[in-house]
């Protein structure tokens, strides 16, 4: 593979960061949060992402939920995790359903008066499916745990991919984690908010890694188990996944 095409890759990534993140005020989807209540202009990759997250809302039964900046904004992760937290207020309100609050029109969105938006994981599962597209039909990417392989492998028999303590062969699946450790302060906060209460989830799991279909699938099967915790879990992810791992709280 030329550099160059390395390169464009990461070209890419950088500028769908851009677009994508809530951190930046001149964001495309800092756009989209500022203008709630009316209908916005939306480029394809914001327009594919919000149709992902919808998607994915349903996937979840309504437990991976993009609308949850409020409530995200309340737990003190108000800035970039590396500058540190904020003063945790958690005084919002669960969000309504998804749908009731993000509405898609070709080339445009509109959320509801008060809606805001955290795209988080779901874009870093959808953008390591499209990178793949674009780098090639034997590809390989990892954005930050979201990983999708594509094609056989440098060996022709899979990529291999360590896994819950072993190495795995991976053709057109896609790798995630979910978990409350990493990005967590004080006591009992963290970045995952929980759609049923409005408040970092209170799990008796603290970990979710699992093989599935796409890198998308993943990212939204692993979150999903999360939030239901070991018992409800373990029973999401029969059917849904090639291999899991919950690693309890």
């Amino acid at each position: 593979m030329p550099p160059s095409c390395l390169a464009d890759a990461a070209a890419w990534v950088g500028a769908q960061h851009l677009r994508l993140t809530r951190f930046d005020r001149g964001s495309e989807l800092s756009h989209l949060n500022a203008h709630a209540g009316g209908w916005v202009a939306v480029s394809p990759i914001l327009e594919a992402v919000l149709t992902e997250s919808l998607r994915a809302w349903t996937m979840s039964r309504g437990l991976v939920h993009v609308g949850v900046l409020a409530a995200v904004l309340a737990t003190g992760y108000t800035r970039p995790f590396r500058e540190g937290p904020t003063t945790a207020r958690l005084d919002a309100p669960p969000p309504p359903p998804l749908p009731e609050m993000l509405e898609l029109r070709p080339g445009a969105a509109r959320l509801a008066p008060g809606g805001g938006i955290d795209l988080g994981g779901i874009a870093k599962g959808w953008m390591a499916d499209r990178l793949t597209e674009r780098i090639g039909p034997n590809s390989m990417v990892n954005l930050g745990g979201d990983l999708y392989a594509r094609g056989a492998g440098p060996e022709g028999g899979g990529w291999p991919i360590g896994f819950a303590g072993k190495t795995l062969l991976l053709s057109d699946r896609g790798v995630a984690t979910s978990g409350v450790r990493g990005r967590s302060w004080g006591e009992g906060l963290h970045h995952l908010v929980d759609p049923r209460t409005g408040r970092p989830v209170d799990s008796d799991v603290a970990e979710v890694s699992v093989v599935a279909r796409t890198g998308a699938d993943a990212e939204v099967i692993a979150k999903t188990a999360l939030l239901l915790g070991l018992e409800e879990g373990e029973t999401f992810l029969f059917g849904r996944t090639d291999a899991f791992l919950m690693v309890p709280a």
